[in-house]
């Protein structure tokens, strides 16, 4: 065969050669570049809570000096979402500052300057959309009606171990005097004085007025109670699964489906014309000289507590709120309270200092 026929021949097979060993790289280099395998919220999920922490979990382990602000950002529309990167097991996590907008559409996006160990960055940025839940309408309070008049309020009994200090009225009904313990009453027509109490004690079995207005007062209570229960679109769902110690918490709806603890102090952050409600479906329960602070110029009396089952303030302990309760309320020794005790069965007082807001 000729040189000249030979040569074309020799090029083609060194092109094929030279083309299928640069595949065989890339494909090589392809399957060792890391992926994001799963992210938190999914892509395009609505009704993300707006407490949310944001994950993205990878194929294989990072370089963490790569996961950072720089790589791992969170953006409505344009701007740019501040937030706490960090990365652990595989595993990024990005939390938000503050809370995210409702009804807010947002994107997430892994860049490629993330690096695996081996120095292997993504073959192209990971990025994925979601949308937070809520409602961007103000939360509007909850109305009391006349059991706002009293500061205690209670149906089957108030229970009091000396010394308590309590400033504002207490009420009890359909329950009578006796089931008022520990304030050595002195009852005058309609009503009793206690010198525990800055207030007057009223109970179902004294003279009229009162019963009526107890009665009144009570079904004001309870149609309180279903308000704050009823309430739709929460703002935010099983926040930190409950165990709420440590946080701060801003203006809105809040959904607990289990018991809420409180294990260190928690900070409520707004104005004075906020609006919290919480939404607990079991019990609320305060440890030890813990503190609810309120910050920003929140108020006490804009602040519901909805709660179906026990609430009990641990010793010490200082709270700030309306508590709506189901069943019964109890401080213990030394504990304090600014808001209202409302209960559907009893308040148990063990020398505490109440204050109605």
């Amino acid at each position: 065969m000729r040189l000249k026929t030979i040569l074309p021949i020799v090029a083609l097979l060194l092109t094929i050669v030279f083309f299928t060993n640069c595949k065989d790289d890339t494909d090589e280099d392809n399957s060792l570049r890391p992926i994001v395998t799963s992210t938190s919220p999914l892509d395009n999920e609505e009704g993300v809570e707006r407490n949310a922490t944001l994950t993205a979990t990878f194929s294989m382990a990072m370089d963490a000096s790569t996961i950072n602000a720089n790589t791992f950002t969170l953006k409505q529309g344009t701007t740019s979402i501040p937030g706490t990167v960090e990365y652990a097991g595989e595993t990024a996590t990005f939390t938000p500052e503050g809370t995210l907008g409702a009804l807010t559409d947002y994107t997430a996006t892994i860049s490629t300057d993330a690096k695996s160990v081996s120095g292997k960055t993504l073959g192209s940025s990971h990025i994925w959309d979601f949308s937070t839940g809520g409602t961007q309408e103000i939360v509007n309070t909850v109305t009391l009606g006349t059991a706002g008049n009293y500061v205690i309020l209670a149906k089957s009994a108030i229970n009091n171990n000396p010394t308590s200090a309590i400033t504002g009225d207490i009420g009890l009904s359909p329950a009578a005097t006796s089931y008022i313990a520990g304030f050595s009453l002195a009852e005058v027509p309609g009503y009793a004085t206690s010198d525990q109490v800055t207030g007057y004690v009223y109970a179902a079995d004294m003279a009229d007025p009162t019963p009526i207005n107890l009665t009144t007062a009570v079904e004001n209570m309870i149609t309180a109670y279903n308000d704050a229960a009823g309430r739709t679109l929460p703002d935010f769902i099983e926040l930190a699964s409950g165990s709420i110690g440590g946080l701060t918490l801003s203006p809105g709806l809040y959904k607990w489906t289990n018991t809420v603890s409180v294990s260190s102090d928690i900070t409520i952050y707004g104005n004075s014309t906020d609006v919290w409600i919480f939404q607990i479906a079991e019990d609320l329960t305060t440890s030890s000289a813990t503190n609810v602070v309120l910050s920003g110029g929140a108020l006490s009396q804009n602040i519901f507590w909805q709660v179906a089952g026990q609430v009990t303030f641990g010793t010490t302990s200082h709270f700030e709120g309306i508590i709506l309760s189901k069943t019964g309320i109890t401080l213990q020794t030394g504990a304090s309270l600014s808001g209202r005790a409302l209960a559907q069965t009893a308040v148990v007082l063990d020398g505490n200092v109440v204050t109605q807001p």
